[in-house]
């Protein structure tokens, strides 16, 4: 009887054990890929990026909004702040904001 309750008790620690470093190793790898997604967000300038890119970069611009963003550009010149962005056509401030952190104008 003495065995079966030890038999018992090691394997409930060792279950435990292996359960608690499964679950606390997760989180880890968790952050790490986080972490390493955070650090490879892209940016894009404006004034100097082609359609391919603005579109590739921005959220909710498409080809065919990123081809008139840069007609614009050539039309009017380089973007000098970010809310300019507003006057080519199907760009509003929801997009704008969206992406201002990934937009540079510099």
């Amino acid at each position: 009887m003495k065995k079966l309750l030890i038999a018992i008790a090691a394997l409930t620690l060792s279950t435990v054990f292996t359960t608690n470093t499964f679950a606390m190793s997760q989180p880890q790898g968790n952050k790490v890929a986080k972490v390493a997604k955070i650090n490879q967000i892209k940016k894009v300038n404006l004034n100097t990026a082609g359609a391919k890119e603005i579109a590739d970069t921005l959220k909710g611009v498409g080809t065919k909004k990123a081809e008139a963003i840069v007609a614009y550009r050539k039309k009017h010149g380089d973007f000098n702040k970010i809310e300019d962005l507003a006057a080519v056509k199907g760009i509003g401030v929801v997009t704008i904001a969206k992406n201002e952190s990934v937009i540079v104008l510099k």
